[in-house]
């Protein structure tokens, strides 16, 4: 865990999540959970929220807080917030895709507009630091970060593509970048870990690693967000498939029924 010196002066810019989704979309997938134990042996479990089925904007106004930090942020917490800031860019891009794909579907357009928000909290934060913003380009599929740009554009292709098979294939799309999310807000993602970058475990950045008060908190907020886009993608895949039928693809199956209240 990162020690540092820091005075906290005010608050920080809230952002606005979509909690839970109650549209009816209709699906079926066959996904397999024992492909996702081996990606998944190094998680580690945090935050369990059971998420609502009421489709409410909760909006969390906070003052904006300025903080005087005699280090700033360690390289850890930079590399980690720089690649949040794209993370979230790639939810939202590829909601808007989807839903350009399939428009009877409102559920993409609901959740892209809160992914809108994530990005943009997540960019307030890093110029409130005093860093640069990776993302130069606000295109869809437009990625500039320079260490992981090549990354978000690969995974916008690739998950893109697959959702194009079919509307049920892109709700286990959309449910595949909401457990993604939480599982690399929480600790350092494996590209990250794998780059020669001084990082070598996933404990090395993350939620689990900073100490910064306002990173954790805008973190526990993306957090909130993406396990009620969960529930929303989930509900729906299963008014097809059959209640309790959704398979786990990137976190252990335990920890995703956790956030489902099961």
């Amino acid at each position: 865990m990162k020690i540092s010196n820091k005075i906290l002066l005010n608050g920080f810019t809230g952002l606005v999540m979509i909690t839970g989704m109650s549209t009816a979309l209709i699906g079926c997938n066959g996904a397999s959970s024992s492909s996702t134990e081996d990606q998944n042996s190094n998680v580690v479990l945090e935050h369990e929220v059971t998420p609502t089925d009421t489709t409410t904007a909760v909006v969390s106004d906070q003052t904006d807080t300025q903080i005087i930090d005699d280090n700033q942020l360690d390289a850890n917490e930079q590399t980690h917030l720089m690649f949040m800031r794209e993370e979230e860019k790639l939810a939202r891009d590829v909601y808007l895709k989807l839903g350009e794909m399939y428009p009877d579907s409102p559920i993409f357009g609901n959740i892209d507009d809160s992914e809108q928000q994530h990005t943009t909290a997540v960019k307030e934060m890093i110029e409130k630091y005093g860093l640069e913003d990776p993302n130069t380009n606000d295109n869809v599929g437009a990625y500039t970060g320079a260490e992981y740009g090549w990354y978000f554009t690969e995974k916008f292709d690739q998950l893109v593509t697959r959702g194009s098979i079919s509307e049920l294939e892109a709700l286990y799309v959309g449910a595949f970048i909401e457990e993604l999310d939480m599982m690399d807000i929480n600790q350092c993602p494996k590209v990250i870990v794998e780059a020669d970058n001084g990082i070598n475990d996933v404990t090395e950045c993350g939620k689990i690693y900073t100490d910064n008060e306002d990173i954790t908190q805008l973190y526990n907020s993306l957090l909130d967000g993406s396990d009620s886009h969960l529930a929303g993608y989930v509900k729906n895949i299963e008014k097809r498939t059959g209640e309790g039928s959704y398979v786990a693809q990137v976190l252990p199956q335990s920890q995703v029924d956790a956030y489902l209240g099961r």
